[in-house]
């Protein structure tokens, strides 16, 4: 069912703009086959993706990396959501504890912009770059969206990193529509979101919007937004 992804150039690819979130999936899923997995942080509007996929694609490998400084609140969600959606899901945890890492290296989330790197390569890249390369995926979907950081504004529907294919299939969703979907499902909001969150991820690194914020300034103390699965130079040298 897969087909080489070396032909998947440009012109391929641009009918993916005007296509549906759902087209968009299942041409995935026709070009990966067996190889194509899912990503989630089970952050504010997981549930949207989970749902879309595992409906289009049931069982698809759900790759969750634990960094172990999660919200208690964001355990108790992928929980639900797993009973809820029966999710195939791959938990990935970093090689060295919580506990080791600040012994030997402090808390360096407070390192400054260096600090974060180091931290976001020992417990999201590696643990994502061993999670893809174990299952064999050629391709990954996720659920980034442009409107969720000045980051992310230019990203096409699907691009190479590196080695892997990434699709974003609700990459051009406006806020309004993620709440239509959820609302039409019946799927939950994070539960961190009635307290004035509006993006999720590890405790120390994430605040509530407060007056004056953008949604982006609200991760990584507002050096950066993303964590480094999602950048060019992402990964230690994504072989995946």
């Amino acid at each position: 069912m897969s087909l080489e992804i070396v032909s998947l150039d440009k012109e391929k690819l641009a009918p993916l703009e005007q296509a549906s979130a759902t087209e968009r999936v299942r041409w995935a899923y026709e070009q990966f086959g067996s190889g194509l997995v899912l990503s989630t942080s089970f952050g504010v509007q997981s549930a949207v993706m989970l749902h879309l996929v595992n409906t289009l694609v049931p069982g698809i490998p759900v790759i969750f990396v634990d960094t172990g400084y999660l919200f208690p609140e964001t355990y108790r969600f992928a929980e639900e959501l797993r009973k809820q959606l029966d999710l195939n899901l791959k938990t990935y945890h970093p090689l060295t504890s919580a506990a080791y890492q600040e012994a030997v290296h402090g808390k360096l989330w407070e390192q400054g912009l260096a600090g974060l790197e180091h931290y976001n390569r020992i417990n999201k890249i590696e643990p994502m770059n061993r999670a893809v390369k174990e299952l064999g995926a050629q391709a990954w979907l996720s659920g980034l969206r442009r409107q969720q950081s000045s980051t992310r504004l230019e990203r096409p529907i699907a691009q190479k990193q590196n080695k892997t294919w990434k699709v974003y299939p609700i990459l051009d969703w406006s806020d309004r529509d993620i709440y239509q979907y959820l609302n039409e499902n019946k799927l939950p909001y994070h539960p961190l979101w009635d307290q004035g969150y509006v993006s999720v991820g590890d405790w120390h690194s994430t605040t509530r919007l407060s007056a004056g914020m953008q949604a982006e300034d609200t991760r990584f103390n507002g050096l950066k937004r993303e964590c480094g699965l999602h950048e060019p130079t992402g990964g230690t040298d994504y072989q995946i």
